[in-house]
């Protein structure tokens, strides 16, 4: 499963009912888990965001149509950013492609000849 962290920020109608927020998240955490999601942690935030939750999702579709319909009842607006752990961003890496030596001559570059009794 991907995980995820959800940034969420009340619109005004969820700001009225931010009295039931904690009633909806366990409604809405029960209702994920009978669809294959597992919320693992849910906060409420000082500063630019309202709540956080960091989520497992069964595939980016359920993500996906998962924001759809929690953006749509209209009470938050989110930002969505998948999340790697240790072991899935060791895969990665080992994905990607090595970084040229700093100290290497790039290829097809000549090498500085150094003419003796010559300084610069």
């Amino acid at each position: 499963m991907a995980t995820y962290v959800i940034l969420y920020t009340f619109t005004p109608e969820g700001a009225k009912n931010i009295r039931e927020s904690i009633k909806t998240s366990g409604r809405v955490r029960q209702q994920n888990a009978r669809i294959g999601f597992t919320i693992k942690d849910v906060y409420w935030l000082q500063g630019s965001y309202d709540m956080m939750a960091v989520v497992d999702a069964p595939s980016e579709e359920a993500m996906m149509g998962a924001m759809m319909n929690v953006v749509s009842a209209g009470n938050v607006t989110s930002v969505t950013m998948r999340a790697f752990d240790a072991v899935e961003m060791s895969r990665v890496l080992a994905k990607t492609m090595p970084l040229p030596d700093d100290d290497a001559p790039a290829k097809g570059a000549k090498k500085a000849v150094k003419t003796p009794g010559k300084k610069k």
